[in-house]
């Protein structure tokens, strides 16, 4: 049987989450200069949102509030989504970078979703 999840440290979506945040960091320092106020901020903003509000949900005392900061975080991977193809057709990543980013933002909205449907 799996261990007693005491914080939101000890849940896998997080470290996906904080993983893809570095991630994101990694790739990101590649795009052009002009590109730190525009698409690199966004990219990195909706990246760090994801794991915040899997962590702040967490610490609610509700099940329904969890679940409505758990939306927020899919709706930060679908942003970042976007993103990542915008940034794949301005060729300011590799298509096999933006797979890679893609599967794993997959990954996460399904670890999401199952975990909203066990609250």
């Amino acid at each position: 049987m799996g261990e007693k999840i005491n914080s939101f440290r000890d849940l896998k979506i997080w470290s996906e989450g904080i993983s893809l945040v570095k991630e994101i960091y990694e790739l990101t320092k590649g795009f052009p200069k002009e590109e730190i106020y525009g698409l690199t901020s966004q990219m990195k903003r909706a990246a760090v949102s994801i794991p915040s509000n899997i962590a702040e949900g967490f610490r609610r005392k509700h099940n329904k509030e969890y679940k409505q900061f758990l939306n927020i975080s899919l709706g930060s991977l679908a942003e970042l989504e976007t993103q990542t193809v915008i940034a794949k057709e301005l060729n300011y990543i590799a298509d096999n970078n933006a797979e890679q980013v893609t599967e794993k933002i997959d990954y996460i909205c399904r670890m999401i979703v199952n975990l909203q449907k066990k609250l």
